[in-house]
């Protein structure tokens, strides 16, 4: 998936949205998973979701992320992740995030 460089975060009902301009010119409304740490470089989780606020399928997308230090109002930058293996680190520090939710979730009940 490609993206230009604008961006929107906004909070809606504590949960946290960003909205991506893709290439074509299309926006799309993507629900913030959470923020994890690979290797030193923090990125982004993005639920995309449909008009409705819903999400089906489940698919998530990975960005790099970074926000300024010297001014934190400053909007965070998205970077898309080209390279397949930095790609894949990411996805699988997501499937360990996911494995800590669940447990997280069953401890507590």
């Amino acid at each position: 998936m490609a993206e230009n460089e604008k961006r929107e975060l906004e909070n809606d009902d504590e949960e946290m949205k960003v909205e991506l301009e893709l290439e074509d010119g299309t926006n799309v409304v993507c629900a913030v998973v959470t923020i994890i740490e690979v290797n030193g470089q923090d990125y982004i989780a993005l639920l995309p979701l449909k008009e409705d606020g819903t999400n089906d399928d489940g698919e998530v997308w990975f960005y790099g992320y970074s926000e300024n230090p010297d001014d934190p109002n400053e909007e965070p930058e998205l970077r898309y992740i080209e390279d397949d293996d930095e790609y894949e680190a990411v996805a699988d520090k997501f499937d360990e995030y996911l494995d800590n939710v669940e447990f997280d979730e069953i401890v507590e009940e």
